[in-house]
């Protein structure tokens, strides 16, 4: 005699998502405003720049003096986050008196910062860095003599030394690059972006 199938476990059912429970709608992110996304005016950057230097917190940043700003951004939040909506701004600092980076969110709407953080890490070079290290580079007497006819500076890259015994290995450096038009390098000169000089010319061939 066949022994009689046993039912199946009724499934649980499918329990529906809070929004939808009470009568909400999830938020939705395509109707995001568009100008949220667009660059910030000069206006805007003096706005994040005057509130974050104005904290409490970046006042030994700022009554010193010794920072660089790397960069002043456009940052948008998708919602559920509170800031969802708001005009944000995203600013990164390095201050050089104490070898640290500010990494901060600014609410442009709020006049607030929302959001600091310290932090050891280095962010890559500021236009402005570059261009001072470039400077650097070209009025050092050691690298004039090396440079061959027709050599030029082509980039400037952040360098951290490889041992500790390297000056670049704990403070802010950056590698500026030697050579012709369409060629290859040919010479690299290491600055010290806190002490602003030269502490290496080395051949691109023992790079």
């Amino acid at each position: 005699m066949a022994k009689p199938k046993a039912k199946a476990a009724a499934k649980p059912a499918k329990t529906a998502p809070k929004h939808a429970r009470k009568g909400k709608r999830a938020p939705d992110v395509v109707a995001a405003d568009p100008s949220l996304f667009d660059p910030l005016t000069p206006g805007e950057i003096a706005d994040a720049l005057r509130t974050l230097t104005e904290d409490r917190r970046m006042t030994g940043i700022a009554k010193v003096g010794r920072y660089r700003v790397i960069c002043v951004e456009p940052l948008v939040v998708k919602p559920p986050h509170w800031m969802a909506g708001h005009r944000l701004a995203r600013v990164v600092i390095f201050d050089y008196a104490n070898d640290r980076s500010a990494d901060a969110c600014v609410d442009l709407d709020a006049g607030v910062v929302a959001h600091l953080e310290f932090g050891k890490g280095q962010p890559m070079l500021s236009r402005d860095e570059e261009a001072i290290a470039t400077s650097i580079a070209l009025v050092d007497a050691r690298v004039r003599e090396r440079l061959a006819i027709g050599d030029e500076p082509m980039s400037a890259l952040h360098y951290w030394g490889r041992t500790r015994g390297d000056l670049a290995f704990a403070r802010r450096s950056a590698a500026v690059m030697f050579g012709r038009d369409g060629g290859h390098v040919s010479l690299v000169a290491v600055v010290d972006l806190l002490d602003q000089t030269v502490t290496a010319v080395i051949p691109a061939e023992q790079w």
